[in-house]
């Protein structure tokens, strides 16, 4: 079967007019405006300053901010329609140099809200509107905050370290093809066109498939691995040798605004869970004729299974589930589509992921995936097009408070992955297909959910290694190849190649810790599907109502309005408990 592709591109022309020109000018023009504007009123921030002048500062901040965020999306964008553009790369380096001068300029606003008494601060707060979770946060950072001209070295120095080296890493790896033979011909495939054929029906092509990427990998590891030692190296030295964090994942919860004790107990939680998709996979190596399933295997079909997709039939299925949950949503899915705001066509160089970019509160977002046609394609544009309604429903909120926090960023996106599924299975007639979509869910649950949170494992391992004896790469690979066998047990056969996966995961170098958050949010919306099953139609308004704080409030209180106590372990559990029910399913079916 030749795939379906989709041959959509993305148009930018919402966001600034033009690559270059007079449009474009205007933007770095407005920005430093307004950073000019802001440093005039630096002789006015004071203790006792009244609430109105304040709030005169405040909408200057906001001013810098969407120019901000307007240069960065664009800059984000048009690279990753090409990574190796050469024009989107200097473009790129361009805006970095104008918002680091830029956040180097105003960084006297945020020392200073962050060394204000508390008196003041709550004074000042009261009457800050919907800016004031974003001056809460900002206080979060005061007792690791640095002298102001310590706090410009490192903007200068993330600038060229840290994210040159992140920029590397994309470069180098979104470049790769990885030969495959098919139909007696070898052809090179982007690797989201050779992942397609880790869920093909042989076992040799599964397993082909993994060796042409392990082994392109493989030959740039020691690269790789540098660039990785180095972006750990950073984040620990400045994070927690500089400034005083208590560990290298402290970071990212502070930055998520959740306490440590909520991502103990959800990391826990999902140790021990194992055995649940470890009983998962011994049944489905029954159901596919084999003893064991090996790595290769993981993701395995149930039954050859010859079902494809079109692009506008992916876009029916997606609209039609949330027509059934909500209009309003399907209403906003489709402004991504009408006003072009999707890049669907696989490609070489190409980014050879998936994301949706909310740029500003009032542009849609855009969207980019890599369409091949396949049912787990339907899902990742159903996935993606759930980021974009969620920050379009949080539009009304300031550009400093509309995107979520990184906790509740998924809950939009695997919400909508729930709704599909429940339409197709609905729906489906056929009982081989229905068992195929089921076991499909509960691999991309072991997906989103056990392996996401052991990357995170591997990572507070990792950065300790690094910044304690300064481990070797080989030394790398071996504490990954352990944390693979604690995930599968005598379940799984794990072979050697897999020990240096590890190079090839995106997140790890981009946005460490970043992965929990896919944990986190799964397991909520588990929990919050559950809780539309039993209310029906009087839960809508409620999961709206979440979707629509953006980020203009903290995570745990949210949640704690909704009724979720994330800091105990039986919260985390009942998520578990809906995926078990879905594999006690599966047994029913055999």
């Amino acid at each position: 079967m030749t795939p379906r592709t989709d041959g959509r591109r993305w148009s930018l022309d919402d966001l600034i007019p033009e690559k270059s020109g007079p449009g474009m000018e205007r933007v770095f023009e407005d920005l430093e405006v307004a950073v000019t504007e802001l440093v005039a009123q630096r002789t006015a921030l004071d203790a006792d300053m009244d609430p109105a002048p304040f709030q005169e500062i405040l909408a200057i901040v906001e001013r810098i901010g969407y120019r901000m965020n307007q240069l960065n999306g664009y800059a984000v964008l048009w690279y990753s329609e090409l990574t190796s553009d050469q024009d989107a790369l200097a473009f790129g380096q361009r805006v970095d140099k104008a918002l680091a001068d830029a956040q180097n300029r105003t960084l006297f606003f945020d020392l200073w809200w962050k060394k204000l008494d508390a008196k003041n601060a709550d004074r000042l707060m009261q009457s800050s509107g919907d800016l004031r979770y974003y001056l809460e946060s900002v206080r979060r950072f005061a007792p690791y905050t640095l002298s102001e001209a310590e706090e410009k070295v490192i903007n200068i120095k993330n600038l060229y370290g840290a994210e040159g080296h992140v920029t590397i890493f994309g470069m180098i790896t979104n470049a790769f093809t990885f030969p495959l033979e098919i139909d007696g011909e070898i052809q090179q495939l982007t690797r989201t066109e050779l992942m397609v054929h880790v869920r093909d029906a042989s076992p040799e092509r599964r397993a082909e498939a993994y060796r042409s990427l392990h082994a392109v990998f493989h030959r740039n590891k020691d690269v790789l691995a540098q660039l990785y030692k180095y972006v750990v190296g950073d984040w620990g030295q400045e994070n927690v040798t500089l400034r005083g964090m208590a560990s290298p994942i402290a970071v990212r919860n502070l930055l998520n605004d959740v306490p440590d004790d909520a991502i103990d107990a959800l990391l826990e939680a999902c140790r021990e869970n194992v055995g649940l998709f470890q009983r998962f996979f011994r049944l489905k190596a029954r159901w596919i004729g084999m003893d064991k399933l090996r790595r290769y295997d993981l993701y395995a079909p149930l039954e050859a299974v010859d079902r494809e997709y079109s692009f506008e039939e992916g876009v029916r299925q997606i609209m039609e589930s949330l027509h059934g949950f909500s209009p309003e949503l399907e209403t906003l899915a489709r402004r991504v589509l009408d006003e072009g705001h999707i890049d669907s066509q696989p490609r070489v160089g190409k980014d050879t992921g998936a994301f949706c970019f909310g740029v500003v509160p009032d542009k849609t977002p855009w969207v980019l995936v890599n369409y091949n046609g396949r049912a787990d394609d339907v899902a990742t544009l159903g996935h993606e097009l759930g980021h974009a309604i969620h920050s379009m429903m949080a539009k009304d909120h300031s550009v400093l408070t509309f995107h979520s926090s990184l906790p509740l960023a998924e809950t939009a996106s695997n919400f909508v992955e729930l709704l599909l599924i429940n339409k197709l299975l609905d729906e489906e007639k056929d009982p081989a297909f229905r068992r195929y979509l089921t076991a499909k869910f509960v691999d991309d649950r072991y997906a989103s959910i056990l392996r996401q949170s052991y990357f995170v494992l591997f990572e507070r391992e990792a950065h300790e290694l690094i910044n304690g004896a300064g481990a070797t790469p080989d030394r790398l690979a071996s504490a990954y190849l352990e944390n693979l066998r604690e995930q599968f047990g005598d379940s799984v056969e794990v072979s050697d190649d897999f020990g240096w996966e590890w190079v090839s995961i995106p997140h790890i170098y981009a946005t460490p810790f970043y992965c929990y958050a896919y944990t986190f949010g799964l397991l909520l919306v588990l929990a919050l599907y559950q809780r539309y099953r039993e209310e029906g139609e009087a839960f809508v308004p409620k999961y709206l109502s979440i979707l629509a704080y953006g980020g203009s409030k903290a995570p745990m209180a949210i949640l704690d309005e909704a009724g979720f106590d994330v800091r105990s372990k039986s919260f985390w559990q009942g998520g578990f408990d809906v995926v078990g029910g879905m594999i006690d399913d599966l047994e029913s079916l055999a």
